[in-house]
C-alpha cells in the first residue's frame, strides 16, 4: 500500500507536506485514437498526446508527498470523432486503479467515458496550468479529471479523504460554466462533468463516498488476510449503494460503480456462501437489471457448489 495511506489523517488535520521534495501524483498513460479522422494531418495528434502526457505527469496537483512507486496509475484514452483545425471533438475514457493491500492485485476505481469533449488545439501549442484563470477547455478538462482521480483515490484510503480535491474540481466546473463550454452545464446531461462532480458531492448521493472507503479500505484490503471479514464489509457497502439508488436511481455514480466493479464483484463472491451470493445478486439485480448476464455468474457459481 502506498506510503501516503498513513498520511491521510495528517492531511485531514490540515497539515501540508512539502511539495518540493515530493514526486508528482499521477502516472498517467495517454493514448489518442485517430481512426475516425483518417484524412487529417496526424502530426498534431502526436504533439497533442505528448503535451497532455507531460501536463498530467509533471504538474504537482496536491500538497501530499508521493514516492515514485506511490503514484496513482491512470489512463486517458481519446477517440477523435471530428477534427476541423483547430477544433477537436472526442470521446474520452478515464481509468484509474489502486493497489490492494498486501497483494499484487490492483482494483479499478474509475472506468468512465466522457462523450462531451470539445476543445481547440494548435500544433505545438503549450498547455498552461492555472487554478485561478481560464486557459482553455482542454486544460480545464484535464484539471477536472486529475482532481477527480486524486479525490476518489484518496477517498478509498481515508473517510472523506478527497475533500480538498473535490473542491478544486468544483472550482473548475464553476469557471467552465461561466465560459459556456459544452459538457459542464448543470442539468444539461446526467453524465456530463457537472453531473459527475455532483454525484460525489451532493448530500443525496454522498453515500457513494462511504462506499468507496468501506469497499476498498475495509473490504478489499482486508480480504487478503481475512476473506470472510472483507467480503462481509463489501456486502454491507452494497446495501449502502442501494440506499443511494433508492434516493437517486439515475445518478452517474451508480453507473460508474458498475463499470468499475461488476466483474470484480463476481470474483469477490466466488467463494462466498449461498446466502451471501444470493443477497449480493438480489441487490445488484435490482440496481442493474440490464446486467443480468454478468450477474448470473454469481448465481451459477452458487448452484454449482
Amino acid at each position: 500500500m502506498r506510503k501516503y495511506v498513513g498520511m491521510m489523517a495528517i492531511a485531514l488535520c490540515g497539515l501540508l507536506c512539502s511539495a518540493s521534495s515530493a514526486a508528482q501524483e499521477l502516472n498517467c498513460n495517454v493514448e489518442i485514437n485517430t481512426d475516425k479522422v483518417q484524412n487529417a494531418n496526424k502530426d498534431v495528434f502526436s504533439t497533442l498526446q505528448s503535451a497532455i502526457s507531460d501536463y498530467m505527469n509533471t504538474q504537482k496537483w496536491t500538497d501530499a508527498q508521493f514516492g515514485k512507486n506511490e503514484k496513482i496509475d491512470c489512463r486517458l484514452y481519446f477517440t477523435i470523432n471530428k477534427y476541423e483545425e483547430p477544433n477537436i471533438t472526442a470521446d474520452l475514457q478515464i481509468q484509474s486503479t489502486r493497489p490492494v493491500y498486501n497483494s499484487t492485485y490492483t482494483t479499478t476505481l474509475i472506468n468512465f467515458k466522457d462523450t462531451k469533449v470539445e476543445f481547440t488545439y494548435e500544433n505545438n501549442e503549450p498547455l498552461v496550468f492555472s487554478e485561478v484563470n481560464w486557459e482553455s477547455n482542454l486544460t480545464a478538462i484535464l484539471n477536472f479529471y486529475a482532481y477527480m482521480i486524486i479525490a476518489i483515490d484518496f477517498d478509498t484510503f481515508a473517510p472523506n479523504g478527497g475533500d480538498p480535491y473535490y473542491e478544486k474540481a468544483a472550482s473548475i466546473v464553476r469557471m467552465a460554466q461561466s465560459e459556456g463550454e459544452s459538457g459542464w452545464k448543470a442539468f444539461e446531461d446526467n453524465k456530463n462533468r457537472s453531473a459527475v462532480l455532483s454525484a460525489f458531492t451532493d448530500k443525496t448521493t454522498s453515500g457513494i463516498r462511504e462506499v468507496l472507503y468501506d469497499y476498498h479500505r475495509k473490504g478489499l484490503d482486508e480480504m487478503v488476510l481475512s476473506p470472510d471479514k472483507g467480503r462481509l464489509t463489501i456486502s454491507q457497502t452494497l446495501a449502502t449503494l442501494k440506499k443511494v439508488y433508492d434516493l437517486a436511481p439515475m445518478s452517474v455514480c451508480l453507473s460508474m460503480f458498475k463499470d468499475a466493479k461488476m466483474d470484480e464483484l463476481v470474483n469477490v463472491y466466488s467463494k462466498a456462501s449461498r446466502t451471501e451470493k444470493d443477497n449480493a445478486y438480489d441487490i445488484l439485480k435490482e440496481m442493474y437489471p440490464a446486467e443480468g448476464t454478468r450477474l448470473k455468474k454469481i448465481k451459477e457459481e452458487t448452484q454449482q457448489q
